[in-house]
């Protein structure tokens, strides 16, 4: 991409060198016109027309020549040369010019002598001017070739800005989703520790309970047996919630990033049987385990839960904490 803006430069600079040259013997031929008409169509014979940079140039040059053929009295076998300026000075509107041209084309066939070293100049011109129209042709095809490599260079650099900062952006969001992967395992192993902890904790006395509340509703004994397993399991039940409640106080802690200890900084004023409802829920006991340890019914349960949930989530910050993560 740099070497060709480097050549285009290069063939511009060229260019201009050259077409200052040739300004240059035009405006020497032009001076000469009639102080020496001669000398100055000699000039005019020197240029390569095929050479010529520009249309203006050329139409110039055509005025030029076709003037010097009428000051020398030289007849010209054709109006080709003239129509060149004719044609040039009329679709650009250069009213002075198209005047002189006009009135040379009328002059260039039907007044002056023929000689035929002029002529064979003359006609050496014309073929000197249509390798100019070829040159010219090829000129714009290279430049319209250009113009499209140097869009369709701009239009691969931009897709390939737009892939890079894509990409960036789906980097950008695959590291958030493995961050966000890696907070959910996390959070999941979090879980599974308080369920295990849990677990062993409260699996022997939970057994016992389940063994003696089995016996008791399949036992076929006295009343005086099943009052003695109804004690039994009441007492266990008493065990549970009095000599366990630390240690699952502790574990909900631990598995939960504090989350007991963030409550009770936050709501210093809370009850106790609404904290122990918090350990117990933490602790993702069952809506009838929990009845069973505070000694209330379901729809007590049910209805100190969403009191106690609708107060927490009331107080600002809470929702940002992942204490109602709890319920």
């Amino acid at each position: 991409m740099r070497c060709l803006l480097y050549i285009v430069i290069l063939l511009t600079i060229t260019a201009c060198g050259v077409s200052a040259s040739q300004q240059k013997v035009l405006d020497d031929a032009q001076k000469m016109m009639h102080s020496d008409p001669s000398a100055a169509l000699s000039k005019l014979n020197t240029v390569d027309v095929s050479e010529l940079k520009d249309s203006a140039t050329m139409a110039r040059w055509a005025l030029l020549y076709s003037e010097a053929m009428v000051v020398n009295q030289l007849s010209a076998p054709t109006d080709s040369i003239i129509n060149i300026a004719v044609d040039y000075y009329g679709n650009h509107n250069l009213k002075d010019q198209f005047k002189k041209a006009s009135r040379l084309k009328a002059l260039i066939k039907s007044s002056g002598n023929r000689d035929e070293l002029a002529t064979a100049l003359y006609l050496q011109k014309e073929k000197e001017f249509f390798l100019y129209k070829e040159r010219t042709k090829r000129q714009m095809q290279l430049i319209l070739a250009l113009v499209v490599i140097l869009v369709a260079a701009i239009i691969i650099i931009w897709l390939r800005q737009r892939l890079r900062m894509q990409s960036l952006c789906n980097d950008s969001l695959m590291a958030e989703a493995s961050s966000m992967k890696c907070q959910i395992q996390e959070s999941r192993g979090d879980v599974d520790r308080l369920q295990q902890k849990l677990h062993g904790l409260l699996e022997n006395r939970f057994a016992l309970i389940d063994s003696l509340c089995q016996t008791y509703y399949e036992s076929q004994g006295t009343k005086l047996e099943r009052k003695a397993i109804v004690e039994k399991v009441k007492s266990e039940i008493d065990a549970v919630r009095t000599d366990s409640f630390p240690e699952m106080e502790q574990a909900v802690n631990d598995c939960r990033d504090n989350v007991l200890v963030k409550i009770k900084e936050e709501f210093p004023e809370l009850k106790p049987e609404d904290y122990m409802l918090l350990v117990y829920l933490a602790s993702g006991l069952s809506t009838r385990t929990i009845c069973l340890l505070l000694d209330e019914s379901v729809n007590v349960i049910y209805k100190r839960k969403s009191r106690l949930k609708s107060r927490l989530k009331a107080h600002a910050g809470v929702e940002n904490s992942g204490i109602m993560a709890i319920f």
